[in-house]
């Protein structure tokens, strides 16, 4: 299907990292010029080269600190001219390496993930969102998870902070509502590649606990990279038009109740 992006620009934030390099893919193969945006220059520069020699896209490599408001604001009015006018923005970026109980949990990390995971998402918002509305146009996709709706043990920053993207995306749904802005949130259970072509009893023998989630969810199975982006590339058409302020699960069922 062709999601019609020729004429849109799209910024990734994170978008070097494994999902985040996977959109970018995505809205390349439909059409976007893509932002790449992370604070791993070398990193963002390899997607980009990815994007132009694969897909022939017109791709830029950004390094920006999301939790710093003046490089966020510099960064944007700079692509704001260079590319004239981000259409879509993707807040994919996070840290999700936090596993400790609540009495052990670090207040370094729990900062940190609050900085990176949600104030991140805010700092670049508050930047590209006028710009959407001065035009009359614009997709914002919050990347949550299912930790951010059923909380995850041991990830109390994790899911905090994307629980909070899932009003932070509802709230900016209401207010781009009648300015052609749409806002959207997606949780995905664990993507894991090509791990999750692996039978169950194959995936035990590379990871145990991707093995017990696996066993866990209706579909016996655990989602790739793909899954996810797909949805990213659909949310950010003029196909959605219609479509905002919604929680897509990308879960193989794992959030159903089941026996």
């Amino acid at each position: 299907m062709d999601f019609g992006l020729d004429d849109k620009t799209a910024l990734v934030t994170g978008g070097a990292g494994r999902i985040g390099s996977e959109d970018c893919r995505v809205l390349a193969q439909e059409g976007a010029d893509v932002v790449v945006l992370d604070v791993a220059l070398d990193k963002a520069e390899n997607v980009v080269d990815e994007l132009e020699e694969d897909y022939d896209a017109t791709a830029h490599a950004v390094e920006c600190d999301l939790t710093d408001r003046a490089d966020v604001s510099d960064t944007v009015a700079a692509l704001e001219e260079e590319t004239g006018g981000i259409d879509i923005l993707v807040n994919n970026a996070g840290m999700v390496d936090a596993r400790d109980k609540v009495e052990d949990f670090d207040d370094d990390i729990w900062d940190r993930d609050i900085a990176v995971n949600l104030t991140g998402a805010y700092n670049i918002t508050q930047e590209v969102y006028p710009h959407m509305k001065e035009r009359e146009w614009g997709r914002i996709i919050n990347m949550s998870s299912m930790a951010g709706w059923q909380g995850g043990f041991g990830q109390l920053s994790y899911s905090a902070t994307k629980a909070a993207l899932i009003g932070f995306g509802k709230t900016l749904a209401l207010e781009g509502a009648q300015h052609g802005v749409t806002s959207n949130v997606i949780a995905p259970s664990i993507v894991v590649g090509q791990l999750a072509d692996l039978p169950i009893d194959q995936l035990e023998q590379v990871d145990e606990h991707f093995a017990r989630i696996a066993k866990a969810t209706p579909m016996r199975k655990l989602g790739k990279e793909e899954d996810v982006s797909n949805l990213v590339a659909y949310l950010a058409s003029e196909q959605s038009n219609y479509i905002t302020g919604q929680v897509i699960g990308v879960t193989g069922g794992i959030d159903l109740f089941s026996f």
